[in-house]
């Protein structure tokens, strides 16, 4: 959550529009590409299980760390060049692309088990829930941030920028959650609504900017997040 918040802050709904169909084209590659080659492989390995079980090592296979790819292109100083937003950008749709290969392929298994046939309604909603948060997210959250972060220009005291702002990213985390998606999700949209305009009046009086005063909390967890994924 916070290394997308981060990578959302150094982004904005601009740069993000003007790269969107060249990154959805890599998403849908990025999801079509291991879900064939995790098929073929599940065929080739395991030839006598069901299609079943090589569809769903393809699904599981066309997944993503979003959260590894942000820090990569963090840690080369790239987050803020073309070829970074058009990967970040992927990496968001390929991750509400993953959500409805996964609702697919478990309905296919489940319908299987119990013998009815799979509703196609399920598929439907993921997709309108996923396209409904992200423009409600970005538009709602363009509208409203002004508003919030003028309580903050009022108060004048040092922090109230930062604790708005982590507010703001679990909120819209919670509601990506609510809405079926991952919490990333949400915090990557807000990481892309707060502009450097929101906090200019702050920088000016010798605050930190958000995004930099972010990196001392990144610095405590994400180290925890990838030895957590080793682990794992």
């Amino acid at each position: 959550i916070f290394l997308l918040f981060q990578v959302g802050l150094e982004s904005t709904v601009r740069d993000m529009l003007a790269v969107g169909g060249r990154a959805f084209l890599v998403a849908c590659v990025g999801v079509v590409t291991p879900m064939i080659l995790g098929f073929g492989v599940g065929e080739l390995l395991r030839p006598g299980e069901s299609w079943m079980l090589h569809a769903f090592l393809g699904a599981m296979l066309s997944a993503t760390s979003v959260g590894i790819t942000a820090r990569v292109l963090g840690d080369l100083n790239a987050v803020k060049t073309k070829a970074a937003r058009i990967i970040l950008g992927a990496a968001v749709i390929d991750d509400v692309l993953g959500l409805v290969v996964l609702a697919v392929v478990s309905g296919v298994i489940a319908a299987a088990a119990t013998g009815t046939g799979l509703g196609a309604f399920e598929v439907v909603l993921i997709c309108v829930k996923a396209v409904a948060f992200l423009a409600g997210a970005i538009f709602v959250g363009g509208f409203l941030s002004p508003r919030l972060f003028f309580t903050a220009r009022v108060l004048k005291a040092k922090g109230v920028v930062q604790a708005l702002s982590l507010s703001f990213c679990f909120v819209l985390s919670y509601l990506a959650v609510r809405a079926g998606l991952a919490p990333i999700v949400g915090a990557f949209a807000a990481g892309l609504v707060l502009e450097e305009v929101h906090f200019k009046e702050q920088v000016e009086r010798g605050e930190r900017p958000l995004h930099e005063s972010l990196e001392s909390l990144t610095g405590l967890l994400v180290p925890i997040f990838f030895v957590r994924m080793g682990t794992l």
